[in-house]
């Protein structure tokens, strides 16, 4: 593993790597037509899982001092509404933008220092024991694509494809 200038990442990057994975794996084998199903018209669907994935990618870039844009941001930014009104990109497209953006993301998360992790970045969660810092958003990116990665599994089970796998590509360095 490669290790990051600051000790307070040697979680969060084993995290972010594992995450990589198992949001391919999750979506390995997943249809077009199948990625915009919505149970009874109450889930989201997996097209709007894996976007706010990518999303995800995009923000914590932003945080850390990226400055590439989502493509898709104005359908996903923080959690936004499935809209079936709107025209969502495809899984490929998807993919596409989390191979760019990701290997990104990690360089700047290896880079990142404690002083720059322990600057202050406005959630707006007002939540007391949560600081808002650069640091703790980094944290609940990870908690979110965890999250995201477990609906998409479940997905995969309720539109009977095989479960997830937890295989490890270990080309994959991001």
């Amino acid at each position: 593993m490669d290790t990051p200038k600051s000790k307070k990442l040697e979680v969060i990057i084993p995290a972010y790597r594992m995450h990589s994975q198992s949001f391919l794996n999750a979506l390995e084998g997943i249809s077009e037509e199948d990625a915009l199903k919505r149970i009874e018209g109450k889930t989201n669907h997996i097209v709007w899982m894996a976007g706010n994935f990518v999303n995800m990618r995009y923000g914590l870039g932003w945080v850390l001092g990226l400055r590439d844009e989502d493509p898709n941001g104005e359908l996903f930014f923080q959690g936004k509404a499935l809209d079936e009104s709107f025209k969502y990109p495809g899984l490929d497209e998807l993919e596409k933008n989390f191979h760019d953006i990701s290997p990104k993301v990690y360089q700047k998360l290896l880079e990142a220092t404690d002083e720059e992790l322990d600057e202050i970045f406005q959630i707006g969660m007002n939540i007391p024991f949560v600081p808002e810092t650069k640091l703790n958003f980094a944290g609940m990116c990870i908690g979110r694509e965890d999250y995201l990665c477990g609906q998409i599994g479940l997905m995969r089970k309720i539109l009977d494809y095989p479960g997830m796998k937890y295989d490890v590509d270990e080309n994959l360095k991001y």
